[in-house]
């Protein structure tokens, strides 16, 4: 009797510029664990058109890593989006309100905004706020943590997610995962809209 499972979207043989392309509203997560695991092509392109399989083997990663991988890049494009807000995981909230403690801010909310990056595209830039200016909108958390956002960025921020990030090569930090955009550059912090 054949399995009768449905297909995954995302399997090893699949060309690594191809699951990018599929899922332009996962683009930064789905690099960040390419690059996590050791595929630097996705930030340059240098080898965007190998599949998932020949660049894990080509890395010296085996077979269980292939298949780890896979199982978190569909866990990934799986993930629901909530477009109507901005988010903020727990690993991230605890480093938030670590930071205000330390820095003597503690009340205080997030700022989220962008400004024009290093690569001609956008970056953003996470601050503490001790309060709302008049021309925000203000994101309410479960953890407590207001997050700021000016108005005339809203409709490209919406569904965004900040996390923290535990090492892996560009280091440990604040990460914003945002469903709009549809490329980052090679350094990981800045990116581009449709």
């Amino acid at each position: 009797m054949q399995d009768q499972r449905p297909e995954k979207p995302i399997h090893k043989h699949m060309v690594i510029q191809e699951i990018l392309r599929l899922f332009p509203g996962k683009g930064e997560l789905l690099g960040q664990e390419l690059t996590n695991t050791g595929l630097h092509c996705v930030g340059c392109g240098a080898a965007t058109f190998e599949t998932l399989l020949a660049g894990m083997l080509g890395h010296g990663k085996t077979m269980a890593d292939v298949d780890a991988l896979v199982d978190r890049l569909n866990a990934i494009v799986s993930q629901k989006v909530d477009m109507t807000t901005i988010t903020i995981s727990d690993q991230a909230a605890t480093k938030f309100l670590e930071a205000c403690k330390v820095d003597g801010k503690q009340g205080y909310g997030l700022r989220l905004e962008e400004k024009p990056g290093n690569c001609g595209d956008f970056e953003y830039v996470l601050d503490f706020a001790k309060q709302a200016d008049e021309n925000d909108d203000i994101f309410n958390t479960p953890q407590g943590i207001p997050i700021y956002v000016k108005r005339s960025q809203r409709e490209r921020l919406l569904g965004s997610s900040i996390d923290y990030i535990d090492g892996g090569l560009m280091g440990s930090g604040f990460k914003v995962s945002n469903p709009n955009v549809v490329s980052s550059c090679g350094c990981g912090s800045n990116h581009s809209y449709r």
